[in-house]
Parts: C-alpha cells; sequence; structure tokens
C-alpha cells in the first residue's frame, strides 16, 4: 500500500471511528427500546444490525466505492463483525477473496477490491449442498462532490447478513452455510464473477443463493422475493412464510415481460443464476433515494427493516431444511438463461 494511500485509508478510519462512539445508540439497549423498532425481533439482533448500517453509510465512508479507501474501510468493519460473532474464514489465507478493481471515471489507480467469505458449518461440515446468503458492500462513492452513502443500497443487505449469520453462529444448521460480502456489484458484479473463477469455491456443492440488495426502506412494509419465475418448485417455501411473515413478503419482478422491472440480471445473484444455482433475491422496489444521494441511514425504516430481518432468517432455515431438494433445482452453466430466453 502506498504512504498516500495509507493516510487516505486511516483518516476513514479515524472519522468512522468517531461515529462508532456515537452509533452506540443502538448498541446496549433491548430491541423495544431501539428508536423507530416497534416490532420484537425473534431471531435477529436488531441493535447491532442497524448500527453496522449506520457506521458503513456514514459520509466518513465516502460511498464506499470499490478501491477507494471508504470501500477498504466498510471491508474492515464487516469483517470485525464476522470475527465478533463466531464465523470462521472460507479460505486458508483468510477472510479476503481478492477482486480486481480496474481504473475507471473518477478512480484512475484504484486498490485492491475483495470480498469476505465466511461460513457456519453444518451437521456434515464439508459435506453436501451447501447454501449461500449474499450481499454486496460497495456503493457509488463520490460524484460530482456529493457522496451517495448507500443505506439501502446496500449497507442494509449486509447488515442483514451478518446479523443472519449471526443466529447461524449460534444455532447450527444441518447444511454448511456460506455468508459473503461481495465487492464491485456497481461496476459489473466484480466480486460474484470472481467467487465463480476461484477453483477454492465449491460451486458444485452450491444449492441456492440467497441474495440480498435493499432490504431497509419501504413505508408500505413490502419485501420482494425475486426468481420463483424462474424456480417456481420455491413458491409453496416463500408462500408459507409469507403468510405469517412480519412484513407483507411479496413475489415478482422476475418475468421478461417486466421490463426494466425484472430483477433477474440486476445484481449479483445473476452470476449465479447464469451458473445454473438456482436464487432468490430479495429487496424493496425503488424509492427515491435509489441510487441518490439522498440515500442516508435518516431515510431507511428501521421497524420494517427489523421485520425483514427477521423474514429473512425464516427464509434461510426454511431453505436449510429443504437444500437436498433444492439441490435438485439446479441446471448446467447457462441453460436457465437460455431456457427463458433472457439475453445473456
Amino acid at each position: 500500500m502506498t504512504t498516500r494511500r495509507s493516510l487516505a485509508l486511516a483518516a476513514v478510519l479515524g472519522l468512522a471511528a468517531l461515529l462508532i462512539g456515537g452509533g452506540l445508540l443502538w448498541l446496549g439497549r433491548n430491541d423495544d427500546e431501539i428508536p423507530g423498532v416497534t416490532y420484537r425481533p425473534v431471531y435477529v439482533d436488531a441493535g447491532p444490525m442497524l448500527h453496522l448500517v449506520d457506521v458503513l453509510s456514514s459520509d466518513a465512508l465516502e460511498g464506499r466505492a470499490s478501491g477507494t479507501p471508504g470501500g477498504e474501510a466498510a471491508r474492515g468493519f464487516i469483517r470485525k463483525r464476522f470475527e465478533d460473532i463466531g464465523l470462521r474464514p472460507w479460505l486458508d489465507s483468510g477472510w479476503e477473496h481478492p477482486v480486481t478493481i480496474l481504473p475507471r471515471e473518477g478512480i484512475e489507480e484504484p486498490g485492491p477490491g475483495a470480498n469476505l467469505i465466511a461460513w457456519v458449518p453444518g451437521k456434515t461440515p464439508g459435506e453436501g449442498p451447501m447454501l449461500v446468503v449474499t450481499a454486496h458492500y460497495d456503493h457509488l462513492g463520490i460524484r460530482n462532490g456529493e457522496i451517495y452513502n448507500g443505506a439501502d443500497d446496500n449497507a442494509s443487505g449486509c447488515g442483514a447478513l451478518v446479523a443472519i449469520a449471526e443466529y447461524f453462529a449460534n444455532h447450527p444448521p444441518v447444511h454448511d452455510m456460506m455468508f459473503v460480502a461481495l465487492d464491485g456489484e456497481e461496476i459489473g458484479f466484480l466480486g460474484a464473477n470472481a467467487l465463480m473463477r476461484d477453483p477454492a469455491i465449491p460451486l458444485d456443492r452450491m444449492a441456492l443463493d440467497i441474495n440480498l440488495d435493499m432490504v431497509s426502506r419501504s413505508e408500505a412494509g413490502e419485501l420482494y422475493a425475486s426468481g420463483l419465475y424462474h424456480f417456481p418448485d420455491l413458491a409453496p417455501m416463500i408462500t408459507k412464510i409469507a403468510a405469517t411473515a412480519p412484513v407483507r413478503l411479496l413475489t415478482g419482478h422476475d418475468r421478461p415481460e417486466d421490463g426494466l422491472n425484472d430483477w433477474t440480471l440486476q445484481s449479483d445473484h445473476a452470476v449465479f443464476f447464469k451458473a445454473g444455482i438456482p436464487f432468490l433475491y430479495f429487496g424493496v422496489e425503488d424509492h427515491p433515494g435509489y441510487h441518490q444521494p439522498s440515500d442516508d441511514f435518516s431515510e431507511i425504516t428501521p421497524d420494517f427493516y427489523v421485520r425483514a430481518a427477521d423474514t429473512l432468517v425464516q427464509v434461510v432455515l426454511a431453505a436449510d431444511a429443504r437444500l437436498p431438494q433444492i439441490y435438485a433445482l439446479r441446471r448446467a452453466p447457462d441453460a436457465a438463461v437460455q431456457q427463458e430466453g433472457i439475453p445473456e
């Protein structure tokens, strides 16, 4: 790391440390004492989850663009949470999985990128089908002098991913689970593609990708599960959860006729889909803050977010219970895309 880059990272971390101190508002409280939250979660620890989103979407991290000190700092905060909740690094080399970040407009000398890969062992570690939960931590950085903090997109997905992982670290699953904080989503799914190319990643064991991208902001209390058009055998599982879920769990945004509202290829799950791995994508519909400087922590809906995270744990529990059957839904690489007539 160059001296200039080291100084920049140190400055970002210093500012973020101040925010961590201020963010203690979310920590050390009972879930029924958290501002803006009336729902009492069954599965997730709401305070640390909200705290992580608050930190990741702070001005100090300058929008978490891939290859910047802010992106590197975000990675450090997520890694610390992985360690604190008792996850294991998947790679022998540690938590970080390298992702090459190429120069682009405004970032002529990007630093290295990386995914963070953790796992929770099931009853037969290293054997059988594996469930993968993903969320990207990068965002748009600074554009025209304005910081794009990306609270909903996608600090929220990362906060939920860590909260889900913590539940399963304390309640071991039946099958191995991999939790991946992905880099480079906003610039071409770079982290997800790097994952697919690495022989150290057991693609042949992956039964399902549950991808979380924008799960914290909905005044209507609506969370979408997308992907059932492509994998209709997953529909009964989602329908059963939706009947009693603490949010309004809807389906859709996955048909070719939806046009720009077809989310099939619009986040990291697209890479798994093209590899023939079933997916479920969870997110909210676009809101006024989508890809705008106004996507700040103050604009999320905390009560909905906590409800959404609890719902997502229910989904992961249900998928874990029937993972061998879900594994049977895998297809040959790109077969799913060609079958549905989706352009590659």
